[in-house]
Formats: C-alpha cells, sequence, structure tokens
C-alpha cells in the first residue's frame, strides 16, 4: 500500500469517526488536505474515500463543509466519468470499420467477416463481482431491476463507484438459488430487501452492500432482524424485556384486587404487581392481569 494511499484511508476513518459520533469538529482540515491529494480512480476504489465524504456531507449542518463536500466529490466524479469515456473510445475502436462499397478482392472481403463474427470484449465495470447467470424468466428481470433502483437510493453508488446492475444481478441470483423458483417465498424474500435497501432510516445497509462488507450472497439470506437499523434492533430488544418481564411476573404472580376495572370483559377480579422500571426518584410501574379474560395493562 503506497503513502498516498494510507494517507487517504487514514483521513477516510477520521471522517467515519466523525460521523458516527455526529461531529464534524476538524471536518474542514481533512477536506482541505483531501482537496489538495491528486486523488486518482484507483484511489477512489481502493479507500472508498467518496463514501466517507459524502456520509460526512449528509450528517452536517456547516454550509462550508457542506460546499466543500459537494466540490470534492462533483471532481472525482468527473474522474469516474471521464474512465467510462477512454473505454466507450476503446470499444468503438476496437469495432471494425465498414466495408467498400467497391467489390474486392475475395481474401480481404473474408477478413471482413471475420472480424464482423468477433464480438466485441466486455468493457470492465469499477466494481466488479462474479460473472451473473443470464436470465431469460421475466420475474427473475423484473426484479433485478427493481434491486438495481433500489441500491441506486441517494446516488451513494456514484460516489463508491458499485456497479450496481451487476450487483442486484448477484443479489437475485443468490436468492433463487436459495428459494429453488419464483413462488410466494421468492417473491416475500425481493421485496424485504426492496424496503430495507430503501429505507431513508437505515441507509448504512445500503452501503454497507455497496462497497462489498455485505456481500451479495449475504444479503440474499439476512433475515428481517439481521437487516434493521440499529435504532430499530434497540426498540426489538426493549419490546422483547419487557415482554420477558411481564412473562416473569405472571408466573410469579401478584396481590389479587378488586380496585382496577378490566378493559376488556368489564369485571374486577384482578391481580397486579409493582415494579420500578424508571429511576429510583420516579413512581413505581404497575402491572395488572385480568383473572378473568387474561387481559394485561399498566400503569406508569
Amino acid at each position: 500500500m503506497g503513502g498516498e494511499e494510507e494517507e487517504v484511508l487514514r483521513i477516510a476513518k477520521r471522517l467515519d469517526k466523525m460521523v458516527a459520533k455526529k461531529s464534524v469538529e476538524g471536518a474542514m482540515d481533512l477536506l482541505k488536505e483531501l482537496k489538495s491529494m491528486p486523488i486518482t480512480l484507483h484511489l477512489l476504489q481502493s479507500t472508498r474515500i467518496g463514501m466517507s465524504v459524502n456520509a460526512l456531507r449528509k450528517q452536517s449542518t456547516d454550509e462550508d463543509v457542506i460546499a466543500l463536500s459537494k466540490s470534492l466529490i462533483k471532481a472525482w466524479k468527473k474522474l469516474l466519468d471521464a474512465s467510462e469515456d477512454k473505454r466507450d473510445e476503446k470499444k468503438k475502436s476496437s469495432l471494425p470499420a465498414s466495408s467498400s462499397k467497391e467489390t474486392g478482392d475475395s481474401r480481404d472481403q473474408s477478413s471482413i467477416k471475420r472480424q464482423e463474427s468477433v464480438k466485441t470484449p466486455t468493457t470492465p465495470k469499477i466494481t466488479t463481482f462474479p460473472p451473473v447467470p443470464i436470465s431469460c424468466d421475466t420475474v427473475r428481470g423484473k426484479c433485478r431491476e427493481m434491486l438495481t433502483s433500489a441500491l441506486q437510493t441517494d446516488n451513494d453508488y456514484v460516489a463508491i463507484g458499485a456497479d450496481c446492475e451487476q450487483l442486484a444481478g448477484q443479489i437475485e441470483d443468490f436468492i433463487f438459488q436459495d428459494v429453488k423458483n419464483t413462488d410466494l417465498k421468492y417473491k416475500n424474500r425481493i421485496r424485504s430487501r426492496l424496503s430495507n435497501l430503501k429505507d431513508s432510516k437505515n441507509p448504512d445497509l445500503r452501503k454497507n452492500v455497496l462497497c462489498g462488507v455485505i456481500t451479495p450472497e449475504q444479503i440474499a439470506v439476512m433475515t428481517s432482524e439481521e437487516m434493521a437499523s440499529n435504532e430499530l434492533k434497540e426498540i426489538r430488544k426493549a419490546m422483547t424485556k419487557e415482554a420477558i418481564r411481564e412473562h416473569q411476573m405472571a408466573k410469579t404472580g401478584g396481590t389479587q384486587t378488586d380496585l382496577f376495572t378490566c378493559g376488556k370483559c368489564k369485571k374486577k377480579n384482578c391481580t397486579y404487581t409493582q415494579v420500578q422500571t424508571r429511576s429510583s426518584d420516579e413512581p413505581m410501574t404497575t402491572f395488572v392481569v385480568c383473572n378473568e379474560c387474561g387481559n394485561r395493562w399498566k400503569f406508569c
């Protein structure tokens, strides 16, 4: 690894920490340092610095930081566009020249035919993945298109340099290989990937897939819990703890009373338990269970 690559990686890590801590203090110095560096297409691909700067741009409210971030991303996008243009020119130059209207030597004509029969080499992509098996199935084709669109949400793929079409094909193929057909199970699996990849509250999932941190094979079989954002995971964790606590209280019992009226069956045959669920200076939480119909509720 060269010195410039190490330096760009160092800056990328510092920017990622700023985004994680939601603090952009010192970001301008790092961005100015990046602006003064000769960033190449190779550095963009190997360090993923575009993703770090783009994440900082979205996180920041500082107009100067946002403006400089946009300027850097725009300049780097030109590198990607220039690379594409060069490959297009190379592709065009490799095409055979059109045959002359004049009748030439038979050997020249056969040579032109041989040239025309040669297929043009496939243009290499910025981010490479294993070749995707071709499918003529219309359902599978449509699913690949929708996955491509989901991966292109917010245009993160531009700075990262990912080939969304190729990546979507890989994800769809792994799903198909796992399910073995395009029935309801296959469609539900596709729908869950689409909703999670497009989720504005969970951009890290999409970025990790685009960067290769999460492979196509992994995203194809991940559960909804595994794909969920950290915020949603915490909510689910809290709900699980609450359910366990209520279950434990139901097993250990409580104090029988007729002070509470069940909202379901309107009877007063209840059992209640008080638990300190919040800080010690706040009132206890009262959990009530109807002994008639099993309805549960609580008072804070």
